[in-house]
């Protein structure tokens, strides 16, 4: 039975996009591959215990520079994991600068395959993302594969665009267990509807950082009649700025952090979902996918080289404005409500394209496929 080792920043509990397409990529193989990762604790002290029947190392993360965790004792702990374990495949989780500092001493006579799953451009560090360019060239070197999670991101991403060659697609997946709802949500939804009774209903939820663009949305509000009402699901370091600049308008509700027994009713109950994001940042959309999964349309801003509209295909699934035009995300929030055909024809297919492309089965199919290759 082959070995794959993957490496990447945290891993569940831990709650990331990164950490789910981890455990993704973990059951998608796990009858066919011994497998093992190697992260950071996002707890004290360095541990190995298991998830979903599979060995995770976790590396005492002693601080964060610019969002990268570091450990004093990860090129020892990595080195120990490598001897032991010896991979036939390594699936690196990119970016992870600091990692890929050790990891690269492994490479120059390496026996395993390298695949970097890349999850975004270096964008928003951008001093460190000059400080790392000679060692994002030397990874891209060794690769014998780069994962792409749309050819957007290909296209976009000027390392990837310079190294078709090696790339495939493999986009994200949507947990479909997570999403199946019962009467329960129903009735939840049910009550939603019922206390915003008679008013379009727009939903959005995510972190309250500046690449998700909640303050686009919390603008657009104002330029909307009383006949809607937004709620805002999520916390995060803007989440008191957004507050205090929606403070004037009783359209905007803010949720605050929400179950995903609420995020079910939420998105049950509303008629048009937000997705405000207006940076590469945002690479892919899984919360987007979530809520076509509900047949639900959307409205999403351009975003040149992001996966977003590759998830939701413009005037398809939903519509798509100029990025960070708020008086164009108002005016689609408007044309959307005021349009049944719209809305149909949106759900229909945005539910039809999360079903075709989207779901776990497809990619347990992909990353299967890509692992068989002759590398």
């Amino acid at each position: 039975m082959k070995r794959v080792l993957q490496i990447n920043n945290y891993m569940y509990p831990h709650i990331g996009g990164i950490e789910q397409t981890t455990r993704d990529i973990l059951n998608s193989i796990k009858e066919e591959y011994e497998q093992r990762v190697i992260c950071f604790n996002h707890e004290k002290g360095t541990v190995t215990n298991q998830v979903d029947g599979v060995d995770i190392t976790r590396v005492n993360c002693q601080a964060k520079v610019a969002s990268q965790s570091i450990a004093l004792s990860y090129g020892k702990v990595l080195k120990k994991v490598m001897k032991e374990f010896q991979p036939d495949i390594v699936i690196f989780h990119y970016p992870n600068p600091f990692v890929a500092h050790f990891l690269m001493k492994h490479l120059k006579n390496k026996k395993f395959k390298l695949i970097m799953w890349w999850h975004l451009d270096i964008v928003k560090q951008k001093i460190l993302g000059k400080l790392f360019n000679g060692q994002t060239k030397k990874l891209i070197k060794y690769a014998d594969r780069i994962v792409a999670t749309s050819p957007n991101y290909i296209e976009g991403s000027k390392w990837l665009s310079s190294n078709k060659d090696k790339c495939v697609v493999i986009p994200s997946c949507i947990n479909e267990e997570r999403l199946k709802y019962d009467d329960t949500h129903i009735q939840m939804a049910k009550e939603i509807k019922e206390k915003y009774k008679g008013k379009t209903i727009c939903f959005s939820f995510g972190r309250h950082v500046e690449y998700k663009g909640m303050t686009y949305l919390v603008k657009a509000s104002k330029l909307l009649s009383d006949d809607y009402q937004v709620l805002i699901g999520g916390k995060g370091p803007l989440t008191d700025s957004l507050i205090k600049e929606a403070k004037d308008d009783n359209k905007v509700e803010f949720l605050g952090r929400i179950s995903d027994d609420e995020l079910k009713a939420y998105f049950l109950a509303c008629d048009i979902f937000c997705f405000p994001s207006i940076t590469k940042n945002e690479a892919f959309g899984v919360g987007l996918a979530e809520a076509m999964y509900y047949a639900k349309p959307v409205i999403t801003f351009n975003i040149p080289g992001s996966g977003v509209n590759y998830v939701s295909i413009k005037d398809e699934t939903g519509l798509e404005v100029d990025n960070c035009n708020v008086e164009q995300y108002a005016e689609a929030i408007k044309q959307l409500s005021a349009s049944d055909e719209l809305k149909n024809k949106f759900s229909q297919n945005a539910k039809k394209r999360v079903d075709e492309l989207l779901l776990f089965s497809k990619f347990k199919e992909h990353v299967k496929s890509l692992l068989k290759e002759e590398l």
